[in-house]
């Protein structure tokens, strides 16, 4: 009802053409400029095995958020801005849904920013691309339940005086954290993108790419051991989904070795159960989020 209540807030106040109100409460998670570069726009759904794009050429700047959204879905998130967008004379040119904009081909057909920074659920985002004279962008909404995550990717010629974000409370930008420096700073992260379900061990082809921040987090730093713990909900007897849990980690681990040639030695697989959940196990929402993997450092 918060979550509702704030969004109904945003879309009621007026829509300067210079700023772009977010919903109250979004955390921000990544702020990255590149005073020149290339971005391609997605002006369609993928079909015929491709993507349609315009590449523009510019300043591209390319920003996340984090905000609660608990039972409400990626279209609240998204409506406010997309009206905003409307008030500031934008044009849109594509607004789809998962499934409508290509559900797994399209979002790994388009610019996302890496995990943890940003979340994509294949089956639950909505995408909207739009120009304004010589200005460009897209925005892209998911939902990891209770949290939505927000991108969103500006493109605008070098010298251009461009459209500032603004939240509900100013505040410096956090800098750039990498899934690597998630690691070293809180000496753990969540797979966030991996989802089991109930009682399976195995992961979807379409979940594969998640790892990808992992990888790079492993390719970066040769001295870098992790275990990879995995987690269930509370369905079940101890025994078994500490069982589970394991095959969850160890399912991930022989990707990590079998497909990106990780060295088998500097990743371990372990079981925890339901002894550390994150969520409570009373939900449906809550039990999803509780059965995941998660990496953990170990001492050099």
């Amino acid at each position: 009802m918060r979550f509702l209540l704030s969004c109904a807030l945003v879309m009621a106040m007026p829509v300067a053409a210079q700023e772009l109100q977010l919903p109250v409460g979004a955390k921000q998670l990544t702020d990255r400029v590149n005073p020149l570069t290339s971005y391609d726009l997605p002006t369609g759904p993928f079909a015929n095995d491709a993507l349609p794009v315009r590449t523009l050429e510019g300043r591209v700047e390319k920003r996340s958020w984090r905000v609660g959204v608990g039972a409400g879905t990626t279209l609240q998130v998204l409506a406010p801005l997309r009206t905003q967008l409307q008030e500031a004379g934008y044009d849109i040119l594509l607004d789809c849904a998962a499934r409508a904009c290509g559900g797994f081909d399209f979002r790994f057909g388009t610019d996302v920013i890496p995990a943890p920074d940003m979340f994509v659920a294949v089956r639950d985002y909505r995408f909207l691309s739009a120009t304004k004279g010589d200005q460009a962008l897209s925005l892209l909404v998911s939902r990891q339940s209770p949290d939505a995550y927000i991108q969103f990717i500006r493109v605008s010629p070098g010298t251009q005086k461009t459209v500032p974000i603004v939240t509900e409370a100013e505040r410096p930008a956090p800098s750039e954290q990498s899934f690597l420096d998630l690691l070293k700073s809180d000496g753990h992260a969540v797979l966030d993108s991996l989802a089991f379900k109930e009682g399976a061990n195995t992961l979807q082809e379409e979940e594969v790419p998640a790892l990808q921040a992992l990888v790079d987090a492993l390719e970066s730093d040769p001295d870098l051991r992790v275990v990879l713990v995995g987690h269930t909900d509370n369905i079940g007897a101890l025994e078994a989904n500490i069982k589970l849990g394991k095959a969850r980690a160890q399912a991930v681990r022989e990707l990590l070795v079998g497909r990106y040639g990780i060295a088998s030695d500097r990743v371990q697989a372990e079981g925890m159960g339901y002894l550390a959940p994150i969520r409570t196990n009373e939900t449906a929402e809550g039990r999803d989020i509780n059965r995941r993997v998660e990496v953990v450092t170990l001492s050099r």
